[in-house]
């Protein structure tokens, strides 16, 4: 018996069951309480046949990763020496798997002889996700179960595959319903009777040798790789390690993973990787807002606006089956977005993504209206009309008439004052951001604003709400921009200046994408539309400082009528039909032209300037987030920007990567470009700390 590992006997069936929540992880109690109850399932003559099942919701999601680094992951037993003890078992051992199998869970599984798994369940090994490969056998044993090709797909791309697809490949011997330790004494007993006794997994050859001398299998998924994964070094160490399960014996093959496998833990995508991880499930931790605070309901929403952004935020919400009002100011307007709405779905369906049925389920859940009254009982407004401030607080004013006490009213704005805003109704306290990311039923970033006097049940409502949606939700203070557009400012403030300096535009994104961006900032701005950023300029140019370096460049497209992809032209060109840019030489006449017209020689720039110069002012802003408490954390900042703008994962996001570089060389740089470029480069007063204490952001 063991805290976290607990020891029953069926008859002559042993039952292991792992009993450390929430996920089972296999921490050290863990391994340790295994190797006790198999000690004793072994010793025991009466025991002819062991199950391992885990307790609660789940087989295992795998190994404890906050020991990764620590003592602890190196403490014996190792899940190895687990494993090892499984597959050795004179007596048969079955795997009973429900909810998840993942990462190490999965790899304990292939360790015995035999496998069963809920219909519902999911396994897989997802170790690529983190930066690092699986080190306890899954890259050996998976291949042998269920081919090379197979196992290549599973643990390069990371997902977890349903029961009855890894039955179908051979990596389940039998789905199952209902409870997983009586399924696993049934078989169990059935093995007994049968007299079917162990059948380690390291023995099974036929899929290795099956792909021995054929190493054009593992040079075209090299490929394939590299190509998905810009960039990243485990899918990569994966496929050397599948090939080294191939070509050599076991015993030499399954060291070399684990060499592999402690190369990847040491890296700094490994590291960048978990703290990603890490930060997604810190985000929802705000000191004021304690756990236990009761969301308010949110059974009905109303949109107003039925525009790219209000046809994408209905969307997200039918999605999760809550019904939606949309509110346009016309018919023709409203019927015009209620069909893009339908278009949509209608793709989804033709592209398989949905059923006819799911399609008629979500569509039925978005309704019209062009009455404000019509929008009374709804739990939540969601505004998203255009960024004009005046408009909003007029729409803010009739809302707090119509809508009825305790709705939350918010505001999709991307820049505006939100305290404004609520000023214009009598009860601000329900007032707050809710900032989606365009495709807004698609990305996964929703932006949580909250007010001066926004209601912490409001703001705990908002967080129950992302994770509704699936979304990741980040709560963020009031600011120009608040946290993403405000550093994109800085960053796209940099590209415009790097123009009129001698780069061009398909350079800059070159640069960016090789960083492992998902595209640079001007491709981005033209599959965004530059019409937002206009406005927005437009109205930040009354505080503008009259000596403040501007760059007039995209203005002037707009004002050619070249608004992005959806015209067809606007950094870049796209013939119809196609989303591909392609450089255009009137645009690249212009910016030769601005630079003439401004006095500046045009001269080489390197990428490493490129990166630098649009990466170090973006960081240098998250700095001063931080100093005014507009992000709680800067791993905020960083989910932030891993998810609404394709910071690329691999490197953390910004503030955990300037802490990889070291905030004294992203300081000294600073001072650099301030010496050269002027005060709109000047180091944040944070920066400068930590730097000068050799300390990073992550110390804060």
């Amino acid at each position: 018996m063991s805290r976290v590992v607990n020891c029953s006997e069926h008859g002559a069936v042993a039952v292991i069951t792992i009993d450390s929540p929430p996920v089972n992880g296999l921490g050290h109690a863990v391994r340790k309480g295994l190797v006790k109850c198999l000690s004793d399932a072994l010793d025991n003559n009466m025991v002819e046949a062991i199950v391992v099942h885990g307790a609660d919701k789940m087989f295992s999601a795998g190994a404890d990763i906050k020991e990764f680094g620590s003592e602890l992951a190196f403490t014996p037993p190792l899940l190895t020496e687990v494993i090892n003890m499984i597959e050795a078992s004179g007596k048969p051992v079955v795997a009973a798997i429900h909810g998840v199998a993942a990462g190490g869970g999965l790899e304990l599984a292939l360790g015995c002889h035999y496998r069963l798994a809920a219909n519902n369940a999911r396994l897989g090994l997802p170790e690529v996700t983190l930066g690092i490969i699986p080190g306890a056998g899954g890259t050996q044993r998976l291949p042998r179960l269920v081919g090379v090709p197979a196992a290549l797909d599973l643990i390069v791309q990371g997902k977890l595959n349903p029961a009855l697809e890894a039955h179908n490949i051979g990596l389940v011997d039998e789905l199952f319903e209902g409870n997983a330790a009586d399924a696993g004494i049934a078989y169990a007993n059935k093995l007994i009777v049968d007299a079917a006794g162990p059948r380690p997994t390291r023995n099974q050859n036929a899929h290795i040798e099956a792909a021995r001398g054929k190493p054009e299998i593992f040079e075209e998924y090299r490929l394939g790789a590299q190509k998905k994964a810009r960039g990243m070094h485990a899918p990569l160490a994966a496929i050397e390690s599948i090939e080294n399960a191939v070509n050599l014996p076991f015993d030499e093959s399954i060291e070399k993973e684990r060499e592999i496998f402690d190369r990847c833990v040491e890296s700094d995508q490994s590291k960048a990787m978990r703290h990603a991880f890490f930060a997604e499930r810190t985000v929802s931790k705000i000191p004021d807002v304690p756990k236990e605070t009761p969301p308010r309901k949110v059974d009905s929403v109303a949109v107003i606006g039925c525009g790219t952004m209000g046809q994408g935020i209905s969307m997200a919400f039918a999605n999760a089956s809550i019904p939606v009002k949309v509110l346009e100011a016309d018919q023709e307007a409203l019927d015009a977005g209620l069909a893009k709405i339908e278009k949509t779905y209608n793709s989804s369906v033709e592209k398989g993504r949905i059923s006819t049925e799911e399609r008629d389920h979500v569509i039925s859940m978005i309704t019209g209206t062009l009455e404000y009254a019509d929008l009374a009982d709804a739990d939540l407004v969601v505004e998203a009309v255009f960024e004009e401030l005046e408009l909003k607080k007029a729409i803010f004013s009739k809302l707090d008439q119509v809508c009825n006490p305790g709705a939350i009213l918010a505001t999709n704005t991307s820049t505006l004052d939100i305290n404004e805003v609520a000023a214009t109704t009598s009860r601000p306290g329900d007032v707050i951001g809710l900032h989606f990311f365009s495709p807004a039923h698609i990305m996964r970033l929703l932006e949580i604003v909250r007010g001066e006097k926004t209601g912490a049940d409001v703001i705990a409502t908002a967080m129950a709400l992302a994770k509704m949606l699936r979304k990741t939700g980040v709560l963020v203070g009031v600011c120009e921009g608040f946290v993403g557009n405000r550093m994109l400012l800085a960053y796209l403030r940099e590209a415009y200046f790097l123009l009129e300096e001698g780069a061009l535009p398909q350079q800059v994104d070159k640069a960016i994408y090789d960083f492992g961006f998902p595209m640079g900032p001007f491709t981005m701005l033209d599959m965004a539309g530059l019409t937002v950023g206009y406005l927005i300029r437009q109205h930040q140019a009354g505080t503008r400082a009259t000596d403040e370096r501007y760059s007039d460049i995209e203005d002037r497209i707009v004002e050619m009528g070249r608004l992005g992809q959806k015209t067809g032209a606007g950094w870049y060109k796209y013939e119809a039909g196609t989303r591909k840019p392609a450089a255009d030489d009137m645009i690249e006449e212009m910016i030769v032209e601005t630079s003439a017209n401004l006095s500046i020689k045009r001269r080489e720039i390197s990428n490493q300037e490129i990166i630098e110069r649009c990466l170090y002012p973006l960081i240098n802003e998250g700095a001063k987030i931080l100093e005014e408490g507009i992000a709680i954390r800067s791993s905020d900042i960083d989910v932030v920007w891993l998810y609404g703008y394709g910071f690329p994962r691999h490197h953390g996001g910004p503030m955990f990567w300037a802490d990889l570089i070291g905030t004294d060389t992203i300081h000294s740089k600073m001072v650099e470009f301030e010496t050269e470029h002027g005060n709109l480069m000047k180091p944040a007063g944070l920066l400068e700390e930590l730097a000068k204490q050799g300390k990073g952001f992550g110390d804060i």
